[in-house]
């Protein structure tokens, strides 16, 4: 019998008019949408690309947390950047997050729907 599907959100409006969910678990998964730098609490956008990220990690870890994971099980990363300057910037975020954890991961160069957008991260996590 197959596992039940469990949606996951974080309340935001999105959600709704985009038509997706934060996260979906799936048995032993959980899939993340891609989580922009937005700071919920404040719904303030940082310029800096490297406090983006940082707001995009600790969505996530909260995210993860209610779906019953924690960053350790991420299996898979996905990155879309808007520019290929910010890696610089971004390396010492992502090492600090998940150079221990060291998911199989992707980066993309692209535009984001809001230009104030600089990157949008997805992550897959498994705990089997």
């Amino acid at each position: 019998m197959p596992s039940p599907r469990r949606l996951i959100s974080t309340g935001s409006p999105f959600e709704k008019t985009m038509g997706y969910s934060r996260a979906v678990v799936q048995g032993d998964w959980c899939f993340v949408s891609g989580v922009t730098g937005y700071d919920y609490i404040t719904m303030s956008l940082p310029e800096d690309v490297a406090e983006q990220a940082r707001n995009c990690f600790t969505t996530m870890t909260s995210v993860l947390a209610n779906a019953g994971f924690a960053m350790d099980d991420i299996a898979r990363v996905q990155y879309t950047i808007t520019d290929r300057g910010f890696v610089s910037a971004l390396e010492p975020v992502l090492e600090q997050t998940l150079g221990d954890i060291r998911p199989a991961a992707t980066m993309i160069i692209a535009g984001l729907i809001e230009p104030a957008m600089k990157i949008e991260i997805e992550v897959t996590a498994f705990k089997g």
